[in-house]
């Protein structure tokens, strides 16, 4: 089995990408038609976990300080959330743009791909939603006293609580990119016991990059999820490798044959 011996020229990739493009764009565009006519009880949605965990008797409403911000805030759900109705799509296009690059025996998990990648996507953003949320606000208003009242601005609320969603939702993808290097050949389980230390300094660097704000909190509550999928990525290495040798015999006997005579 080999990979496609057509060479596209390089303007014919070009091509091909920016159809791919316009595909993801229109699927977002369309996403965010349909969040736009929710925007308000999407926005309700999302401020649930800090409502309840907001002390008893204090107000859980939002302010903006400038005349345009809630309109822009309602805009910005919309498109992420319209983002995220269309990650199918723009993880379909993507798979699609490189799945001529690759060998017969590697496009069959296109599809399975495409699902799980979405799948874990959701996974993780639901993670961040109903488990992170939770403990991470209750965490910042157990500070409020009687002098101290937490004011928080949509501006700010929506920036912080929408980069956690997505961060949770693409660092959930390590499983399948783990597995999708190891069907290409270029990790193993090994290695990626042998590189643990190193995954761990990097895991933190990363979630210190994701996580909005300095706070520390907020950087361990993204990082032991991350240490976690990094070992559950090791045995999935580890199993899927196991598989691939053990169909290596069966796919190599015509070659044999061929050779005897």
């Amino acid at each position: 089995m080999t990979a496609t011996n057509d060479r596209m020229p390089f303007t014919q990739h070009l091509e091909e990408l920016r159809k791919r493009m316009i595909v993801c764009a229109i699927a977002v565009a369309v996403g965010f038609l349909i969040s736009y006519a929710f925007k308000e009880s999407i926005f309700e949605i999302l401020m649930k976990p800090w409502v309840e965990a907001l002390p008893k008797g204090q107000s859980a409403k939002l302010i903006y300080t400038a005349p345009h911000e809630a309109f822009f805030t309602y805009l910005k759900v919309s498109l992420i959330a319209g983002f995220g109705l269309a990650v199918p799509v723009i993880l379909f296009e993507f798979w699609r743009f490189i799945a001529p690059g690759l060998y017969e025996n590697e496009k069959r998990y296109l599809i399975p791909v495409v699902f799980f990648s979405s799948f874990f996507f959701l996974g993780g953003a639901l993670f961040g939603y109903f488990i992170v949320f939770p403990v991470g606000f209750q965490f910042f208003t157990s500070f409020a006293t009687e002098y101290i009242t937490p004011m928080v601005s949509t501006k700010e609320f929506l920036t912080f609580s929408t980069r956690l969603l997505l961060a949770f939702g693409f660092v959930f993808e390590l499983p399948i990119f783990a597995f999708f290097l190891a069907k290409l050949g270029l990790i193993s389980s090994a290695f990626l016991r042998r590189q643990r230390r190193v995954a761990i300094v990097v895991i933190f660097i990363v979630a210190a990059a994701l996580t909005p704000g300095p706070d520390v909190f907020s950087q361990i509550l993204m990082a032991v999820p991350l240490l976690i999928l990094y070992e559950i990525s090791i045995w999935i290495v580890h199993f899927a490798a196991r598989k691939e040798s053990a169909l290596e015999p069966t796919e190599q006997k015509p070659a044999a044959s061929d050779a005897g005579k």
